[in-house]
């Protein structure tokens, strides 16, 4: 396959070397899908088998509260893993839909195929499964990020919620965020004005200053 190289990057393949992860994709059964913009790669109410990773393009996870609003719940990029916890509960149908936000590639690998015993009892298999449980760790932890987020009670509280979220994993004070203003007022869960009338107040009080997706934040 031509993604060796990308997915010795996804933690799913930690500490496995390029050669063995080629083993691993034929004896779990991995197959390639690609998805057109706006595609959905699971469906709300779907019973899910596989979990996947994005191999190009991008993505986002969401549902739809009481009222038909629309909230995101995670955004996915190339390297990201989806309905790894999905996949992991037998029968639970899905409460949220995956969505493509451009033109996608998902390597999608049954979920049965990385718990069942290898036939050949090779040590690579065990070491998949180990890392396998590692994500489903990591998929918690983003999960109680993004909850706090949600549950910060004024509209500035969750923008720099989000923005120190974005400065850490960037590890810079001066970043790029990948959303749009109207995108990352869906994210937050609040209305496109409000953000935008929020994020030049606090500009103006010298919080933050940007320019479009680049972002700094002010220091002390």
């Amino acid at each position: 396959m031509s993604y060796i190289k990308e997915l010795s990057q996804v933690s799913l393949f930690t500490q496995v070397p390029p050669g063995e992860i080629q083993e691993l994709l034929l004896c779990t059964r991995a197959i390639c899908k690609n998805y057109k913009k706006d595609e959905f790669i699971i469906e709300e109410g779907e019973l899910v088998a596989n979990f996947g990773i994005m191999l190009s393009g991008a993505g986002r996870t969401m549902k739809w509260d009481a009222s038909g609003r629309q909230i995101i719940i995670t955004l996915l990029e190339k390297g990201s893993m989806i309905g790894v916890m999905l996949a992991a509960k037998e029968g639970h149908k899905s409460p949220l839909a995956v969505q493509a936000t451009e033109d996608s590639t998902v390597m999608e690998i049954p979920f049965n195929r990385v718990i069942a015993c290898c036939e050949k009892n090779c040590p690579r298999h065990e070491k998949l499964l180990r890392n396998y449980i590692n994500v489903l760790a990591e998929k918690g932890l983003e999960l109680h990020e993004r909850i706090n987020c949600l549950l910060e009670p004024t509209v500035r509280d969750k923008i720099m919620t989000y923005l120190r979220r974005v400065s850490r994993r960037q590890n810079n004070a001066t970043f790029t965020i990948p959303l749009s203003r109207n995108t990352m007022a869906e994210y937050l869960n609040i209305e496109r004005s409000a953000l935008s009338r929020e994020l030049s107040r606090m500009k103006k009080d010298g919080i933050i200053d940007y320019h479009r997706n680049s972002f700094r934040i002010a220091q002390g």
